[in-house]
């Protein structure tokens, strides 16, 4: 989402927000990526499912210093739902079979989505492919490719009328469809086109 050619497609009102929402999915993926231990992986996840419920409920009571905090609390005070997230990034930290990583990934692209004014199911091809650059181990990479392959391309609808989610899932799919190959003439034309004529 914070690629320009994407951000171009959001609303300038609403651009704030998608920045500070996809930086916090940002500093979850790396939390995960960096977490050598699961409990030091769970205690700071627990800091950002504290700090998700202080701007839900008490936005004023957040500590001073923290840049992605101070953009949160500038765009998603008073509203619920950043706990999901959090939620979905500890079950990938937890996840001990093949089929937990695949429901944590799908889950995590599924509340980022929704929480980007799309669906639930709009956000789930997605995640899969997030799933595979936050696994360790080659074959589950390649596991959650595959998965992103072979699932049902969302709907239009199921993007809620948002080109830039619209791109960040046929983006996905793009990716996926070359077994994680980037070709980065190709995505950026897919890109350009969508963002163009919304197809």
């Amino acid at each position: 989402m914070r690629d320009p050619r994407v951000m171009v497609a959001v609303p300038r009102e609403r651009r704030p927000a998608m920045a500070a929402l996809w930086g916090l999915a940002a500093r979850l993926t790396k939390l995960l990526l960096d977490a050598r231990e699961p409990l030091i992986g769970q205690i700071k996840l627990a800091w950002w499912r504290d700090m998700a419920a202080m701007i839900a409920n008490d936005p004023a009571a957040l500590p001073k210093g923290e840049p992605l905090l101070a953009e949160l609390q500038a765009s998603w005070s008073g509203q619920g739902g950043l706990d999901a997230l959090v939620d979905a990034a500890e079950a990938m930290l937890l996840a001990e079979s093949d089929a937990d990583r695949f429901a944590a990934s799908e889950s995590f692209g599924a509340h980022l989505f929704a929480l980007s004014g799309g669906t639930e199911v709009g956000g789930k091809r997605w995640g899969l492919v997030w799933g595979a650059g936050v696994v360790e181990a080659e074959p589950e990479a390649r596991a959650r490719l595959a998965d992103a392959r072979n699932s049902a391309t969302p709907a239009r609808r199921d993007f809620s009328g948002s080109r830039a989610l619209l791109m960040l899932d046929r983006w996905a799919g793009l990716i996926a469809s070359h077994g994680g190959e980037r070709r980065l003439r190709s995505e950026g034309l897919l890109l350009l086109r969508i963002g163009l004529f919304g197809r």
